[in-house]
């Protein structure tokens, strides 16, 4: 039964993620998403109360996911290099906007604001990273770490929503450019 159920769940988040990529956030409805994952639409609501509901239940999905293949990764970087650990985040991030289903509209929150701080995705993605990295660098994940990780998620994030706006690959110059940025923020608290 409990796996009947994830597997469910399973398929209405990729239909979810389908229609995003083919309709956007404002078109997405919970009726197609029932119809695409072939659920009766009281299967929707009894995992979500609206769209918002789940399209966050993805971008924590995609959380998830990104932490594992990140994880990944890092098996092939030595302990302690940190710039080729900081690489590994960047190139993951860049493969799963190009390849993975609604992650180029819904990576780690919906695309409207979050309600609060509380609900802040670049917050959440940059404790998560925070936690990976300390432990990947033996480094203590305290505050100054993720502050630094926190303003490099924020200004990555800013800088990559320009490079997907200038070529649907990801400007390749906005891209280095954004590394670039990073590593040599990061090299004030991790050198």
């Amino acid at each position: 039964m409990q796996q009947r159920s994830a597997d469910r769940l399973a398929r209405i988040l990729d239909a979810c993620a389908g229609l995003l990529d083919e309709t956007g956030y404002e078109q997405l409805s919970t009726r197609d998403v029932a119809l695409r994952a072939e659920v009766p639409i009281g299967s929707v609501y009894r995992f979500f109360s609206n769209k918002r509901a789940l399209v966050e239940a993805l971008a924590l999905r995609n959380l998830e996911l990104y932490a594992e293949r990140i994880t990944a990764r890092l098996d092939s970087v030595p302990a302690g290099d940190w710039r080729g650990a900081i690489d590994a985040v960047l190139d993951e991030y860049l493969e799963m906007k190009r390849t993975v289903p609604g992650f180029a509209l819904v990576d780690f929150g919906p695309p409207s604001p979050a309600e609060g701080p509380a609900d802040d995705a670049n917050r959440r993605l940059a404790g998560r990273l925070a936690e990976l990295l300390a432990g990947h660098l033996g480094r203590d994940p305290g505050p100054e770490l993720l502050r630094a990780i926190l303003v490099s998620v924020e200004a990555a994030d800013a800088l990559l929503q320009l490079a997907f706006r200038t070529d649907p690959e990801g400007d390749p110059a906005i891209v280095a450019e954004t590394r670039t940025l990073v590593l040599a923020y990061l090299a004030q608290i991790l050198d």
